[in-house]
């Protein structure tokens, strides 16, 4: 089955793939066809996630996967949230928003400093999909006084796992495709992708 992933997000990209390389999906991405830049206004990461899956197939003509995707301060109610790939601006980068985030959380105790990451994914068989499948996952962690590590990508080095007693870019690659918020949303599309394959 051919679906197209609507994001040019090479990190995202290859995360997708790897955790979905399982499955018998030939996933064909924006360095096989070309999408344009879709405008994420939502207010919602499901809002964002259906506007990109529905761009992508409208562009492509085949059916689309899109995530929208973020991390949660509570301490900041909830900011970055669905502004997290662009919270430090218009030429924002992984390294400029870890920093802002770890500015602004300046001073404030660890136990304070609790987060959540958040995927929605959105699945859409064609453009005006009346019922696409949405489905999402969460990770709970908290917020590093500094970056460590050097795998994953994004909030990965400030995203501290009190179990794992590292930041999630000090775990490797496979162990975080197993246990976040996007392997948890990936397994749900998994399985419903299942039924129709």
């Amino acid at each position: 089955m051919k679906i197209f992933l609507a994001s040019k997000n090479q990190d995202k990209i290859s995360e997708i793939k790897k955790i979905l390389s399982r499955n018998s999906i030939d996933l064909l991405t924006c360095y096989d066809i070309d999408i344009p830049d879709v405008e994420e206004n939502g207010s919602t990461f499901v809002e964002n996630a259906l506007l990109k899956a529905k761009s992508a197939s409208k562009t492509t003509g085949l059916a689309s996967i899109a995530d929208d995707s973020g991390i949660e301060v509570d301490y900041l109610n909830g900011r970055p949230g669905v502004i997290s790939a662009r919270y430090s601006g218009t030429d924002a980068t992984n390294e400029k928003n870890n920093l802002k985030l770890l500015e602004e959380l300046d001073g404030v105790p660890f136990e304070k400093r609790k987060a959540c990451y958040r995927c929605v994914i959105v699945f859409m068989r064609f453009p005006e999909d009346p019922f696409p499948f949405i489905s999402s996952g969460s990770w709970t962690g908290y917020i590093a006084d500094k970056p460590k590590g050097s795998n994953g990508f994004g909030y990965d080095p400030i995203f501290y796992l009190s179990d794992y007693k590292k930041t999630s870019a000090e775990i490797s690659p496979n162990e975080k495709n197993k246990i976040s918020h996007r392997s948890i949303a990936l397994r749900k599309f998994e399985e419903f992708i299942g039924n129709i394959i």
